[in-house]
């Protein structure tokens, strides 16, 4: 009977942890979706890690403003895409909590001296991830903050 009991334990002990990397990688799926779409301006990719009524709160050269999914791909428009664009993107961190997710990237953008720090929250919608917000702020390369 402890043998049975036991058996059972680390049967659902592994497969809440199937499950929960499961979740785990489809957030990154949807970041990496994020970030190679703008690194490699594709506009498609960009949307597709989006919600469509998802709000995106960027400082600009215009000051603070709310963009939509498509108004931030735009941002990419013009360039060739699948051609490297000198973003270099990396997630940081994943937090998840049953149906909603935050999670922290970095890019690296080496022309404009810049290091961007990226805040996202997702939410699965349908049995997908997407991210519903986005913000982010930038320092100087090689800043001590």
């Amino acid at each position: 009977m402890l043998h049975q009991i036991s058996f059972f334990l680390v049967v659902m002990m592994s497969t809440f942890s199937l499950a929960a990397q499961s979740e785990f990688e489809q957030i990154e799926e949807t970041l990496n979706h994020y970030l190679y779409g703008t690194s490699y301006n594709d506009l498609e990719r960009i949307d597709s890690a989006f919600y469509k009524d998802a709000t995106l709160y960027l400082t600009g050269r215009d000051g603070f403003r709310v963009y939509t999914p498509k108004e931030y791909a735009a941002f990419f428009s013009g360039r060739e895409k699948g051609v490297f664009n000198g973003r270099e993107g990396q997630i940081l961190e994943i937090s998840i909590e049953k149906d909603i997710a935050g999670a922290k990237a970095e890019i690296i953008i080496p022309s404009l001296n810049r290091r961007y720090i990226d805040w996202f929250i997702l939410k699965k919608i349908e049995g997908r991830w997407l991210i519903i917000s986005k913000t982010a702020t930038f320092y100087p390369l090689n800043s001590d903050e």
